[in-house]
């Protein structure tokens, strides 16, 4: 064999080598992206059920529960009411219109049965519900309370949920900032940071 085949058989297995540790530091980066991507839809998921809990919590209760045990008694034994709104309108002498609106309670239905039953989430489990996914049992932070609002100082009910430990790092840059949460401390929203 001559040193040009030598080299040749060298700078071929040297290429198939860098060749394949490119190969295989992408397909890391990708696969990684990828489990990211899986955990943060099952905890956003997760939020979206808390807030389902919290909006019925509020709806019956008059304000938000402020720690997972209040909101899981709840889902477990709370009822959330059937309410049946009718108007009324009246034509007056002088062309206004009165609107007279009537509530009747036709009855009630388990928050359980109702938010949570088996057609909607087949695998629910209302002991892990407060647990986020991918966090090696850490539960989410919850959070209400009130806010006032306008010149008449009106208080408003506020609260948020929140995951305490992101598994994506960008998420978890300054203490966490934008880690997935649901709800505002300081302003009347229900909505998802996601959305």
């Amino acid at each position: 064999m001559n040193l040009t085949r030598i080299l040749s058989i060298v700078f071929l297995i040297a290429a198939l080598a860098v060749g394949y540790r490119l190969y295989k530091g992408v397909d890391d980066v990708m696969q990684e992206e990828k489990r990211i991507a899986n955990i943060e839809a099952r905890v956003i998921e997760k939020l979206q059920m808390l807030r389902q809990a919290q909006q019925a919590y509020l709806a019956t209760n008059g304000e938000y529960a402020g720690n997972w045990q209040d909101l899981k008694k709840f889902i477990e034994d709370g009822e959330i009411f059937i309410v049946q709104k009718t108007e009324e309108t009246k034509l007056l002498d002088y062309g206004e219109e009165e609107v007279t609106i009537h509530y009747d309670t036709l009855g009630s239905v388990n928050v359980m049965d109702s938010l949570f039953n088996e057609r909607k989430y087949p695998e629910f489990n209302i002991t892990t519900l407060n647990v986020v996914p991918g966090s090696g049992g850490k539960t989410f932070e919850f959070f209400a309370g009130e806010v006032e609002r306008g010149a008449s100082k009106t208080l408003i009910d506020v609260f948020e949920i929140r995951d305490p430990a992101p598994v994506n790092p960008e998420r978890r840059q300054n203490n966490n900032e934008k880690a997935l949460r649901v709800g505002s401390k300081t302003d009347a929203s229900t909505s998802g940071n996601w959305e």
